[in-house]
């Protein structure tokens, strides 16, 4: 039996790894004193976070890597984190345009994992769970690769929550009957919101210390204090 064969539009491929190349671009050039990064590591962080995101997708549903298959894919990483780097000075006064690029890269990668998955038969669960990763995958190759901590392990605004409630909804939305190019959409423009939307109003998840001190708030509440 054939397995299933899944293409993601070669336009969309590229804008997604374009758009990724940008974002990595303008995040190594904001870097200052002794972590300042020459032309070579703009561009490599770049290429990390437009390709990460396709490379582990393809490595989780065990596919030849698609990034790999042309030679489009790697000269448009690079030329578009040589254009974000040129651009920096310019992009960084933007804040609305790197948040604005930093949602829809979200929402493109997570929307083309969790399709591809679902075409080549996975489950609902997995399949979201693939589209996560590769939504996050690029900005975790890009925190490892520069010895920070990685972003989506802290206190910030949503970032993979975003990912997995757009994934959920394509994956239900596939279940459900719909075309998986509708769906895929669908998908993108609920992640790009939900992180708009974290973003503009500092929503996050609760720190652990917070739920700790809650709950020993709610234990300690029923013990009764005798006041001498």
């Amino acid at each position: 039996m054939n397995e299933p064969v899944f293409v993601i539009p070669l336009w969309a491929d590229l804008t997604a790894v374009g758009l990724g190349g940008i974002q990595g671009a303008l995040f190594a050039s904001g870097f200052r004193g002794e972590r300042r990064l020459d032309m070579l590591g703009v561009a490599i962080i770049g290429v990390v976070v437009g390709m990460g995101g396709g490379l582990i997708r393809d490595l989780l549903l065990n596919v030849a890597p698609t990034t790999l298959q042309s030679n489009w894919y790697l000269l448009t990483a690079t030329g578009a984190a040589l254009f974000g780097m040129l651009l920096a000075g310019v992009f960084q006064r933007l804040n609305a345009v790197i948040v604005g690029l930093d949602a829809l890269v979200i929402g493109m990668f997570g929307a083309f994992g969790t399709s591809k998955a679902l075409v080549l038969g996975l489950p609902l669960v997995p399949a979201v769970f693939v589209g996560v990763c590769s939504a996050v995958g690029g900005g975790i190759l890009r925190d490892i690769i520069m010895g920070l901590p990685v972003a989506i392990m802290h206190v910030g605004s949503l970032y993979a929550v975003a990912a997995g409630v757009g994934c959920l909804v394509l994956a239900t939305a596939h279940d459900l009957g719909a075309n998986i190019v509708v769906a895929a959409v669908v998908g993108i423009v609920v992640t790009a919101v939900i992180r708009l939307l974290a973003v503009i109003f500092d929503i996050s998840l609760p720190e652990q210390r917070a739920l700790y001190r809650r709950k020993v708030a709610v234990e300690t509440s029923t013990i009764p204090i005798v006041k001498p």
